[in-house]
């Protein structure tokens, strides 16, 4: 029986262990990745992409000749012309058909200019995408910090939970050999209670933390999902330092947000010139291949008629036509359409200026920030080696009975405090760092396979 007790018990935990190797662990890397590969809005943003490259292959093929074929088939009863040219009142049958095509030769450079603004455009379409991107991984990194900081609160409210249950158990055994009060134990309890709310908390909250990531990743409802926590005792902090006129110098080259920008400047100045283009002569070559076939219905016998090939031969008609049309007045309205393209011209200059300014203020106050957060992480982490030597030697002399509980409470919840912020200002000063390395680089990807 103990031999078939200790086999199910090998199986339960083969089990539970299968369990847990299902659910995968998610580093920030792999969250990253899988919203790039399905997140519903850059699919979307992707797809207006796709449209301005359908804008500039139209604006192409717009330079090709035009081919197009038509035929016609009339059956007639009354006055009609015959294939003599003649009037006639019989019931007949006339099928026309061919092909017809034309070329615009000259406009003014305009259909060139507008495959120009359009490749300026897709450009534009192809930063934007970009951005659309880059926001993704910035909310993205922001509540994958946001889980670190709560599974780390969590961890420090166990800790003191431990740390209570651990006093309680002594204070119990030595009430139940009469060396302390029953009040003792009591006040332990009461602390012990209270930490487990605070754990009851933390715990909920770092929950929370991760259902919220879940959802910002679009996961199929059900999925199973956690994060792989890294070790933040051996991430190291480097003693960095940013100057903003170096980091908005290599962020005006490589950040999107002000490339996409200047693709629509570039974009708007061929726009100008194609609607300039409109107001120039427009010269067209026009070509045509075409022929018909008559035939009368209520012929009598002795009525001859061609056939329907040697018909088509001998009225084959060939045409080539050329045309030129000078735009002397067209309601003012070519003339609107160049305003308006000056106008937009401007408004995008105006942008570009305005996002450059914007970018050199997030800049500078990206770098005074992390040169604030360095200060604040060094004042808080030698704040809790001081706080970590006073609360051991405060622990001992609690366990020999010269301090209360009171004073032990005091140093633990003042221990927690200064852990607590430790890990709030190493993880600000984490994310603080990437966003200064990413208006350097104007990409994510690499900075943070190298975070952790």
């Amino acid at each position: 029986m103990k031999k078939i007790l200790s086999i199910l018990s090998l199986l339960i935990i083969f089990c539970f262990q299968d369990i847990n190797a299902q659910v995968k662990k998610w580093t920030l890397e792999d969250c990253i990745n899988y919203a790039i590969t399905n997140n519903i809005g850059l699919q979307r943003q992707r797809l207006l992409t796709q449209s301005k490259e359908a804008d500039l292959l139209t604006s192409t093929m717009n330079l090709l000749p035009n081919l197009n074929g038509q035929s016609q088939l009339q059956v007639a009863n009354g006055r009609s012309i015959d294939q003599s040219n003649a009037i006639a009142f019989n019931k007949n049958l006339t099928s026309t058909l061919g092909i017809y095509s034309n070329i615009t030769l000259f406009n003014g450079f305009s259909e060139i200019n507008t495959i120009a603004a359009n490749k300026f455009m897709l450009k534009a379409g192809l930063e934007s995408e970009k951005i659309t991107r880059n926001a993704l991984i910035t909310d993205l990194i922001g509540q994958y910090y946001q889980v670190l900081y709560a599974r780390g609160l969590e961890d420090a409210s166990k800790m003191q939970l431990d740390l209570s249950e651990k006093q309680l158990f002594r204070i119990t055994k030595m009430v139940e050999t009469g060396k302390e009060a029953l009040s003792k134990q009591y006040e332990i309890e009461s602390q012990a209670s209270a930490d487990k709310l605070s754990y009851t908390i933390a715990h909920n909250t770092a929950s929370q933390a991760i259902t919220t990531l879940k959802q910002m990743l679009q996961l199929e409802p059900g999925s199973e999902f956690d994060v792989l926590v890294p070790d933040l005792n051996n991430t190291l902090i480097t003693d960095n330092s940013f100057n903003p006129d170096s980091v908005y110098q290599l962020a005006a080259q490589n950040l999107p947000r002000l490339k996409e920008i200047e693709f629509e400047l570039n974009a708007s100045k061929k726009q100008i010139a194609a609607a300039r283009g409109n107001i120039s002569p427009r010269l067209t070559a026009n070509g045509s291949i075409g022929s018909y076939y008559y035939n009368v219905l209520n012929a009598g016998d002795g009525v001859t008629q061609n056939s329907y090939s040697k018909q088509i031969n001998g009225n084959l008609q060939k045409q080539v036509t050329f045309s030129l049309t000078i735009p002397l007045f067209n309601n003012f309205s070519n003339y609107r359409n160049i305003k308006m393209a000056k106008i937009r011209k401007n408004d995008t200059e105006l942008r570009l200026e305005l996002e450059k300014n914007s970018l050199y203020t997030d800049i500078e106050n990206a770098c005074l920030n992390y040169n604030r957060g360095k200060d604040e992480f060094a004042a808080a982490n030698s704040n809790y080696y001081y706080n970590t030597k006073s609360f051991n030697a405060v622990e001992k002399k609690f366990e020999a009975g010269l301090v209360d509980v009171t004073d032990y409470s005091l140093a633990k919840t003042t221990l927690f405090k200064a852990e607590t912020e430790t890990l709030r200002t190493k993880l600000q000063l984490l994310i603080r760092k990437l966003a200064i390395q990413f208006y350097s680089t104007g990409e994510y990807e690499n900075l943070v396979n190298g975070q952790f």
